[in-house]
């Protein structure tokens, strides 16, 4: 599965698709590595069922914040 790093070369991001794993919805995580942190509870991976505009903005924000 494709995995996206930081500019130190960590890994911050991977995606699972749907269809390889025969499930009902896509995959988007993000490692330890991401700048995701917020307060003492965050999401650490999302469901995606359709890439809609709404859904790649918010991809964007994470992947901008995680990045960091």
């Amino acid at each position: 599965m494709p995995a996206y790093a930081n500019r130190a070369g960590k890994a911050v991001l991977f995606f699972q698709d749907k269809a390889k794993f025969k499930a009902r919805y896509a995959t988007l995580g993000f490692n330890d590595t991401a700048n995701l942190d917020d307060g003492e509870l965050w999401a650490t991976a999302f469901a995606l069922k359709e890439m809609t505009p709404a859904a790649e903005a918010k991809i964007s924000a994470l992947v901008k914040k995680a990045a960091r």
